[in-house]
């Protein structure tokens, strides 16, 4: 059955008689359209890293940023309609502002993701609106020791601020990408925009499961996969983006940075050798069966 050109793409509203919500299905492909962007979670910390296609030469290198920061231990990268993820981020913003308001602490990763999916969910609801032309990732780090209750609540639990157990382990890092549909997972690693399906595919080659991918490597690896990811739009001039969140044992102490200058040209310099060892050894083989031939 096919719903095509019968008018049930017409509206946010209404299913077509085989299940589908077009609009949705259309704001996918605006996102598709967009720069790649990923996030990479590591064992002590999540890395932002978004290709900003330069668009014109009048632009001025460095502005117009992609990465934006929410609170001071997370930070969004979105794909897609760029006005569409600015909104997003003002409305990330306004959610964990409001979560410390009420709780006197830092928003969960988890509980930021499930406002921000609830939200944009509701843009899919009904026939006044349309869906958002973006998918998002969020990165965060929960941080891991527990935060002094405020006087305005009381004197809180005796077993700690927050009601944590002294010897248990909590916190650590956070990333989930959000759809235009409102689905949203947990990711050990994530990738949205045009070369999503390249970038996925370098992710799974790192197994980021098993947890020993450290920051640093992870800065690396992103950078790296960004550049193969262009390779299909290589006649387009583009600008790398990069930022972390750590432990707060590490580099950033908890908060969410932008990665610093000399690390994200060391981060540059190593996925161009990497670029070009692919290169010779393409070169190499193809010589090889030549020979053969």
């Amino acid at each position: 059955m096919t719903s095509i050109g019968t008018g049930y793409d017409l509206t946010n509203s209404t299913f077509s008689p085989d299940g589908r919500n077009f609009q949705v299905e259309y704001a996918s492909k605006a996102v598709e359209n967009g720069g790649t962007a990923i996030g990479i979670r590591c064992k002590d910390g999540v890395v932002l890293a978004v290709e900003k296609i330069v668009t014109s030469k009048l632009l001025k290198p460095g502005a117009n940023k992609r990465i934006a920061a929410v609170d001071r231990n997370f930070g969004m990268i979105y794909s897609g309609l760029i006005p569409d993820g600015r909104h997003l981020v003002s409305r990330a913003r306004d959610e964990a502002a409001s979560w410390r308001t009420s709780y006197k602490s830092p928003i969960p990763s988890s509980s930021l993701a499930f406002r921000i999916g609830s939200y944009v969910q509701a843009y899919t609801l009904y026939s006044s609106v349309r869906p958002f032309g973006v998918t998002s990732i969020l990165a965060g780090w929960d941080s891991e020791s527990a935060s002094p209750v405020d006087g305005q609540v009381g004197s809180g639990p005796k077993e700690g601020g927050g009601g944590r157990t002294k010897g248990s382990k909590y916190g650590g890092p956070g990333l989930y990408m959000i759809e235009p549909s409102g689905l949203y997972w947990g990711y050990y690693g994530a990738a949205t925009g045009k070369g999503r399906q390249t970038a996925k595919a370098e992710l799974e080659k790192l197994d980021l499961s098993s947890g020993n991918l450290s920051l640093e490597q992870g800065v690396k690896e992103a950078a790296r996969i960004i550049y193969v990811a262009h390779e299909d739009s290589k006649d387009k001039e583009f600008e790398l983006e990069m930022s972390w969140v750590s432990s707060l044992n590490g580099p950033t102490k908890g908060r969410h940075q932008e990665v610093p200058k000399d690390v994200l040209e060391e981060a540059e310099n190593f996925a161009k050798r990497a670029m070009e060892g692919d290169d010779d050894e393409d070169t190499a083989t193809g010589g090889g069966e030549t020979m053969e031939l």
